[in-house]
């Protein structure tokens, strides 16, 4: 079997082309992050028209890399949710014309699930049950995998995502976007104990939460104090910057391992997928491979090509297939973030 996988769910344009035996044949990937540099952000409605400029491009030449024509796909996977509604949009109209067209299956995927099993494709063996953890700009998830279609949420923020607090501490440093890495660069040269910020929901076993919403006002206080909002006319040295950064990187850390061990220790389960754009943080990798190591529990972090938003991940469409689990054409797109208690793909 090969199927084509589209992913459109934020401010990447991506594809990919896999086989059953989750061979990749062929992927490609369209960043957006120039395009949105300069405001500090996404912009949803400039993603999705740079969304609808590239998709037949990135969709032509996934198929050339794979070495695969239309006619030879058995099936069109496509992220429906979570996500920006318009860009969302994109990649279902684009798989739903194709498998129309092709006569073939349509499958919806979870965005945030298919994170998860992008430390299945690394790991190349089966993972589940496992704890699942993604950590990226829109989304910090805790789920218990039970399959790889059954996946039930433990833990999320319930304010800032961890990489959406990276990106907002780093406009506040004068750091460029995206902030993950500016934040990682500055920090290799600051003290991560120069200033003493929050970890939010620490002290509390029972809940599987996060927030970092407080932790970014705190560093937005030591920047400028309470009521100040004019950071542009702030001259901050550049060992203060490293400081904060360093400091800031650290509570984060501090609270996405401590709720991860807590997850585990909970379910009982002993391996832990960890996905998502911050997953590629060297801190957090560090840190969370020691805390594994300590605790017995085996350790998947996706690869870093991995980590951002793909396609690859869309491979967890097979699974849906094996299960035969398919899609009709009125679904529609579910923006938004997943809570607890709701019902997933």
């Amino acid at each position: 079997m090969i199927i084509l996988t589209l992913e459109t769910t934020c401010d990447e344009t991506a594809a990919a082309v896999l086989n059953d035996r989750l061979e990749v044949l062929g992927a490609t990937v369209a960043s957006q992050d120039a395009l949105h540099r300069r405001f500090g952000g996404v912009v949803p409605e400039v993603a999705s028209r740079a969304h609808v400029e590239r998709i037949i491009p990135v969709i032509d030449e996934t198929l050339r890399r794979a070495g695969v024509t239309l006619a030879e796909l058995d099936a069109v996977a496509v992220a429906t949710t979570p996500g920006l509604a318009g860009s969302l949009l994109v990649g279902l109209v684009a798989a739903k014309t194709l498998a129309m067209a092709l006569d073939i299956p349509l499958v919806a995927i979870d965005h945030v699930q298919a994170h998860v099993y992008a430390c299945r494709m690394a790991a190349g063996h089966d993972v589940f049950p496992c704890i699942g953890f993604v950590v990226s700009g829109g989304h910090t998830n805790l789920f218990h995998c039970h399959t790889p279609t059954n996946f039930v949420l433990l833990g999320s923020t319930i304010d800032d995502a961890a990489g959406e607090a990276f990106d907002k501490v780093a406009a506040m440093l004068g750091l460029a976007y995206p902030g993950g890495p500016s934040i990682q660069r500055a920090a290799a040269n600051g003290n991560p104990a120069a200033y003493k910020l929050p970890r939010a929901l620490m002290d509390d076993p029972q809940r599987l939460d996060f927030s970092f919403s407080g932790l970014k006002t705190a560093v937005r206080y030591q920047i400028a104090g309470p009521g100040r909002t004019d950071f542009a006319s702030l001259k901050l040295d550049p060992q203060q910057v490293a400081d904060l950064a360093a400091s800031f990187q650290e509570a984060v850390v501090d609270c996405l391992v401590g709720k991860s061990l807590l997850a585990l220790k909970r379910t009982g389960l002993t391996t832990l997928c960890v996905g998502g754009g911050v997953a590629a943080n060297a801190r957090f990798r560090e840190r969370m491979t020691a805390a594994a190591a300590q605790s017995g529990c085996e350790l998947i972090i996706a690869p870093m090509a991995l980590c951002t938003d793909n396609a690859v991940m869309g491979a967890i469409a097979l699974e849906r297939l094996k299960a035969g689990i398919t899609d009709s054409m009125e679904i529609d797109v579910k923006p938004g973030l997943m809570r607890i208690g709701d019902s997933p793909h």
